[in-house]
């Protein structure tokens, strides 16, 4: 399997396994687990994508059981999350509005939230999953930064931003975004056309597709 440098010493595989339905599987047991996560690791799929929304804040936690299990496991992969948004289902129940929130004091419990539930010290790369269109740029920068500096973060990327959404965060932080992860498919080819691939081209930005 081809890999993706995406910063010094951290590459993806070209493949990544996408984990939103992990949790609505009839069959969530350790076993099951371990062993689609086994199956990704022989064919050479390395890492996984995960979000704390995933399964209604639920996904993190199956995918922990096998890790918390197997531990042996978290040395072959690179481990992707997300956070900020939030419904009413799980550790947000109550919510009641669908909202983002890229408050430091959110971003900082939702990583914590992230590593407990899979069992882990450290995420790989955290993506703030939605532009914010209430977000103050500086204290959400300042806050990953925080977490790259602390070290249970090792990187940090976004999801579905457009490019002015990407300067405006970059703008307010010291590390570099790595990442930005769009709707891309044959059934979605926006980004070819309306200056989100060509802004990553231009720049020299690594795209992650989902679809």
């Amino acid at each position: 399997m081809e890999r993706i440098e995406l910063a010094q010493g951290l590459a993806f595989s070209r493949l990544v396994y996408g984990m939103w339905r992990l949790a609505d599987d009839s069959d969530t047991s350790v076993k099951h687990v371990d062993a689609k996560i086994n199956a990704a690791l022989d064919q050479g799929i390395t890492t996984f994508d995960q979000a704390d929304i995933y399964g209604g804040y639920t996904a993190e936690a199956v995918m922990g059981t096998a890790l918390k299990a197997n531990p042996s496991l978290r040395q072959h992969m690179e481990i992707v999350s997300k956070c900020d948004i939030v419904i009413d289902a799980g550790r947000h129940s109550g919510a009641r509005v669908k909202h983002y929130n890229t408050m430091a004091a959110h971003i900082n419990a939702s990583v914590d939230a992230s590593l407990a539930e899979m069992g882990i010290d450290e995420i790989d790369v955290l993506l703030i999953h939605r532009p914010d269109p209430l977000m103050d740029h500086h204290e959400t920068g300042a806050v990953l930064d925080a977490l790259v500096d602390a070290g249970k973060i090792r990187a940090v990327g976004v999801s579905n931003f457009r490019p002015w959404d990407w300067n405006l965060l970059q703008s307010a932080m010291r590390h570099p975004l790595v990442t930005n992860q769009i709707e891309l498919s044959l059934k979605h080819i926006a980004p070819f056309t309306n200056g989100d691939l060509a802004f990553h081209q231009q720049h020299d930005h690594l795209v992650m597709a989902w679809s």
